[in-house]
């Protein structure tokens, strides 16, 4: 069990590190006048990774304490307290 955990925990701070955002591309050349970044009033700037890896974290959370409160609910069972 132990091993199991500290694997998942592990894996999930490892995962983190894929969720980094990629940096910027550099400004366009100053000299040929054009601008850096996309046109203006596109529309599609909506940052959708951080609310998934809100998501997949709360999820993992959620499924984590269910596991958990299953498992004492099975020790509780096997094992009951005099």
């Amino acid at each position: 069990m132990k091993t199991r955990l500290t694997l998942l925990l592990f894996s999930v701070l490892l995962a983190t590190t894929l969720l980094a955002q990629v940096p910027p591309p550099p400004p366009d050349d100053p000299s040929t006048g054009g601008g850096g970044g996309g046109p203006v009033g596109d529309g599609g700037g909506a940052p959708i990774a951080e609310g998934l890896g809100i998501l997949l974290a709360l999820g993992i959370a959620y499924g984590g304490r269910k596991c958990y409160e299953a498992y004492k609910a099975d020790k509780a069972k096997r094992h009951p307290e005099v």
